[in-house]
């Protein structure tokens, strides 16, 4: 797994495009894929979007969720996955802001544990952290 991140805006899909250009890409924007095509090259982004629309009162089971769903795409493709900085130390005054940023720490240290390949993208620089 390739995992990209960085804040919004900051060029993460055009430069993971750039990257795979040429290849044949599958883009899933805002939702959490549930299969894959054997030999696909797939693109996971705004995953943040889908996470909203979930109970993040509880969160283990769900990043758990995410983290088998992913690996078991894993054996079918490439995957490639861009996230979102959603904090950077602010915390947020709403209570269900504050629940997202809060899962999508723990998820991106879940994904970023098991990824081969982590960078993050500031306004169209990547920098290899993994």
């Amino acid at each position: 797994m390739h995992v990209f991140i960085g804040g919004a805006y900051n060029g993460k899909t055009d430069y993971v495009m750039r990257l795979l250009d040429g290849q044949s890409v599958t883009l899933i924007d805002g939702v959490l894929p549930s299969e894959a095509v054997a030999g696909e090259t797939l693109v996971v982004k705004n995953l943040e979007r889908w996470l909203i629309t979930q109970n993040l009162t509880e969160d283990a089971p769900l990043i758990d969720h995410i983290v088998t769903t992913f690996e078991a795409i894993e054996k079918q493709c490439t995957l490639y996955v861009i996230v979102t900085d959603m904090g950077r130390g602010v915390v947020p005054m709403d209570k269900q802001a504050r629940y997202l940023r809060d899962t999508c720490g723990r998820l991106y240290q879940a994904l970023f544990a098991r990824a081969t390949h982590v960078e993050r993208i500031w306004y169209g620089i990547g920098e290899r952290l993994k």
